[in-house]
């Protein structure tokens, strides 16, 4: 492993995911669920189901509320439904994680560029960002849609990269789920487990080959102090 002060001469820029990384958007996403489910008179679910799932989208948690029975429902209804509800609850419930805002500041105090490469829509994405100021010195942002490919593809981290002007090699990526490693992995980038996201509780992030494991937003300044 790379010594702190290496790592700290090697940082060209930080990039995050978005759901499960630096925002906790779990409680909207299910609250979208919730509602379509209450549309066809299903169960509901409950947070501590739903929440660890959270990242997997509107595919991830409509398959969870529904089960086997999706398969006697329109999915593209479903999900249209899902998103309709969303987009117009977007930011209800969903909170920075706390020592987002303190990792922010510190990354932007050393002029270090940041940005965000999310599978979620990208239309969505720039819908909730600025309800969060903390996050308004975001230099690039990949949406799921953006390009014709998604992490775990490393192409989104990469054309982030270029729109930075940094080389791959020197930048950090930070993610609570495989793919958002597999990604960063592909990207030739230092990859970093966002344990504080959703992840299942059964789940071996050792597995996952990141360089790193973090704890909390604020452990990552260890790397870039």
């Amino acid at each position: 492993m790379p010594t702190v002060k290496q790592a700290h001469q090697h940082v060209a820029s930080v990039l995050f995911d978005l759901d499960g990384t630096l925002l906790d958007t779990a409680d909207d996403l299910g609250a979208a669920l919730n509602h379509v489910l209450a549309q066809y008179q299903r169960p509901l679910v409950a947070a501590k189901d739903y929440r660890p799932i959270a990242s997997d989208g509107a595919l991830g948690l409509l398959n969870l509320g529904f089960g086997d029975a999706i398969n006697q429902y329109d999915y593209q209804t479903l999900r249209q439904q899902f998103l309709n509800y969303y987009q117009h609850n977007i930011a209800t419930h969903t909170r920075l994680y706390k020592g987002v805002t303190e990792l922010l500041q510190h990354i932007e105090s050393d002029n270090i560029p940041w940005g965000i490469i999310t599978n979620k829509p990208e239309q969505l994405t720039q819908l909730l960002l600025p309800y969060y100021p903390e996050l308004n010195n975001c230099a690039v942002m990949v949406g799921g849609d953006t390009l014709a490919t998604r992490k775990p593809d490393p192409e989104p981290i990469l054309y982030a990269c270029s729109q930075l002007n940094v080389d791959p090699k020197q930048c950090f990526y930070i993610g609570d789920a495989l793919r958002d490693i597999e990604a960063g992995n592909g990207a030739k980038m230092k990859t970093f487990v966002a344990k504080w996201g959703y992840i299942l509780a059964h789940e071996n992030c050792q597995s996952w080959q990141a360089d790193h494991i973090i704890n909390a937003p604020t452990d990552l300044l260890a790397f870039i102090k």
